[in-house]
């Protein structure tokens, strides 16, 4: 389609929904107020309609609006069914306490009570089913809810009206009576042996009525406006980087005038390694202050994943060429503050190299979260996760214990070399003491050089340059984003298997879920 048409298509979307009042108002989030619950609710039935799909499911659409928006919600996605293109479509809707007049637009109704079919047919033929059987309509009572009513156990005090042939027997609630009584017809009924027949022709036909899968964007087309909308989304949220690069800015002046112009005394030896061991370490370990953005990315992600919109490898480029300009942000304002002010190595060489470096850790924090959210989609649980991950590599670096003195087995090998804060130290240090001479102070020494302070001092590995330090940093960014990739793909293989595995073998019992009304929506009590 071209852009025109998609944008046609988009605003006839929006206009059959009622929004066209909101087209330029944001969704809204944590920092912005957005549109209201219910409107929120008619994006998400856009977003889904939008590509006129042939199956379309829908887990109660209009909760959350009010009767006439539920009325003209329902009456448009009905009219996704009229389209004049030869086209056969079906929308599968669980509906919440629908009006009579939302009812009517139900082709066919099913029931459900414990798992058992109560009810598959017609909707327009559901009351004279349950009036056939003992249960009829009260005169001026919207159907659905007494058919609902009427099916409903977990309440065993309430009235349920039955004739003389409906009586209850052996003891039972008359709800558990009334859905026996329902089934057994249900099951002995025309509509359900219709059904059955029409079951059996669909499974001889097997997978050839299939429709083709539909033609969908290019790669380079997905990529572009997957980093498109990441790009504005990480603007607009606050959180995601420019409440980080206020915090880094502030950091980046207290580290500037506690370590102000250190010049080239014996003192300024290790003052030098403590500025940018705590550069590469806490600066980049507090970019897990990014991971609930990330977890809100995810989610959007599987739900989009699912419908088939775009594929993983264009979502994970999209998202590193987005979080690109960010990141180098962060690395170059709070970088120079921190570089120029304490005076170190001079020349821009030096410094570019230092950015680089700093730039470096931070998208692989970036990636290390990414990372933790595909498996850990829990925000108090993925912080903790992340920054334990982080705190074990920055423990094994080199810096707070020497390489000579970590315990070999495990923490050295091969932790010490996993650890990409390994890297960054070796690159830093080398970048900065290389040329440099100092003080020689206690030493008796008239001047220390900075290959003696590397080998002596710091016991950095001297057999390769600087660049090569960066160039495994640069490598294990593109392994971290390969890896994310990998995860999320076997993740969406074999998850299902598990999951069903479980199941096979979990025992059946049934679970009540209670909410808490003194609670929060995100807590939930098990009865």
């Amino acid at each position: 389609m071209s852009k025109a048409e998609k944008k046609e298509r988009a605003e006839l979307t929006i206009r059959e929904m009622g929004l066209q009042d909101a087209i330029n108002t944001r969704i809204g989030g944590w920092g912005c107020k957005g549109i209201s619950g219910g409107q929120k609710r008619r994006v998400s039935i856009c977003i889904e309609i939008l590509t006129n799909p042939t199956l379309l499911f829908l887990d109660e659409p209009t909760s959350g609006l009010d009767s006439a928006a539920s009325y003209y919600v329902m009456k448009r996605i009905k009219s996704q069914l009229d389209h004049n293109d030869g086209i056969q479509r079906t929308v599968i809707a669980s509906i919440h306490q629908p009006s009579a007049e939302v009812f009517q637009f139900f082709d066919n109704l099913c029931l459900l009570s414990a798992g058992t079919t109560v009810y598959f047919g017609p909707a327009s033929s559901a009351i004279q089913f349950f009036a056939s059987n003992g249960f009829p309509c009260p005169a001026l009572q919207n159907p659905s809810d007494h058919l609902l009513k009427t099916i409903n156990k977990d309440f065993d005090d309430q009235e349920i009206e039955v004739d003389l042939t409906a009586a209850t027997s052996g003891g039972a609630s008359p709800a558990e009576e009334a859905i026996r009584i329902l089934v057994k017809s249900y099951k002995s009924s025309e509509m359900n042996q219709q059904v059955q027949k029409e079951v059996a022709a669909l499974s001889k036909k097997g997978t050839s009525s299939v429709e083709k899968k539909r033609m969908h964007a290019s790669f380079l087309s997905q990529c572009v406006v997957l980093t498109k909308r990441s790009f504005v989304n990480m603007s607009r949220d606050l959180g995601y980087y420019w409440l980080r690069l206020a915090i880094y800015t502030l950091l980046a002046i207290s580290l500037a005038t506690v370590f102000y112009h250190l010049g080239t005394s014996y003192a300024s030896i290790k003052d030098r390694g403590s500025l940018l061991a705590f550069i590469s370490t806490f600066i980049t370990f507090m970019s897990i202050g990014g991971f609930p953005s990330f977890v809100e990315d995810m989610k959007v992600f599987e739900r989009e994943r699912l419908n088939g919109h775009y594929g993983v490898t264009a979502f994970v480029m999209g998202n590193t060429l987005s979080a690109t300009p960010f990141v180098l942000l962060l690395s170059f304002i709070p970088g120079a503050i921190t570089y120029f002010l304490p005076a170190l190595r001079s020349g821009y060489d030096h410094f570019l190299y230092f950015i680089c470096v700093l730039f470096s850790c931070l998208m692989l924090v970036e990636s290390l979260m990414m990372i933790v959210a595909s498996l850990v989609p829990n925000y108090l649980m993925g912080i903790i996760t992340g920054a334990g991950i982080q705190g074990i590599f920055i423990l094994v670096a080199g810096f707070f214990k020497l390489p000579s003195n970590i315990p070999k087995p495990f923490w050295k090998y091969p932790l010490h070399y996993v650890a990409f804060h390994t890297y960054a130290f070796q690159g830093l240090f080398k970048n900065e003491y290389e040329g440099l001479k100092f003080d020689g102070g206690l030493t008796r020494k008239k001047y220390i050089t900075g290959d003696e302070i590397l080998r002596d001092t710091w016991q950095t590995d001297m057999s390769y340059s600087k660049w090569v330090d960066l160039a495994i940093m640069l490598g294990m960014i593109l392994i971290y984003r390969v890896l994310f990739l990998v995860i999320i793909k076997t993740t969406e293989k074999v998850k299902p298997v598990i999951v069903g595995f479980f199941n096979f073998f979990a025992p059946k019992q049934t679970v009540h879920v209670v909410e808490n009304p003194n609670a929060t929506l995100l807590h939930v009590e098990l009865a």
